[in-house]
């Protein structure tokens, strides 16, 4: 069964608080895949991840830049349709959710869900993907942001 970790932004938006957490993956020797909600954000976000400053060094590419078996992370939009588990473009084991993006836990080691705690109605999918993830018998663990970082909650 997965690990999935709801990552509930209290502080930031995914923009900020998703290196530090890519960061972290990278140096556990793992590798990513981020799912987004669209094309037009996998573009952002490879802008964002590329001026990011903590970890000042984020290796990642998209289906516009190719190699993906060299890239660490990979960005895609959901709309290039559900990635099974031991099939992302790069070998990732870690999967990486935002913008409201639903994708099936099995097969991941683990899955962060990252939604925004300003947006009711993003809340309550994230209490219905929560809901899910615990019915189909996945660890699930939720984290808010602090003033100094991630609580356990």
């Amino acid at each position: 069964m997965a690990e999935v970790g709801f990552y509930h932004l209290t502080r930031t938006g995914p923009d900020v608080a998703l290196p530090a957490l890519l960061g972290r993956t990278l140096a556990a020797g793992q590798r990513a895949l981020v799912l987004c909600g669209s094309a037009e954000r996998v573009q952002a976000l490879d802008r964002t991840l590329w001026e990011a400053a903590r970890p000042d060094w984020l290796p990642h590419g998209s289906a516009r830049t190719g190699h993906a078996a060299l890239q660490p992370i990979w960005l895609a939009p959901a709309s290039d349709g559900p990635v099974a588990a031991g099939e992302a473009p790069n070998g990732a084991r870690f999967l990486f959710l935002i913008d409201g993006v639903e994708a099936a836990a099995e097969g991941w080691d683990r899955v962060f869900d990252l939604f925004d705690g300003g947006d009711e109605p993003a809340l309550a999918a994230a209490r219905r993907r929560w809901a899910a993830v615990r019915a189909a018998g996945h660890a699930a663990t939720y984290w808010k942001q602090g003033e100094s970082g991630w609580v356990k909650g």
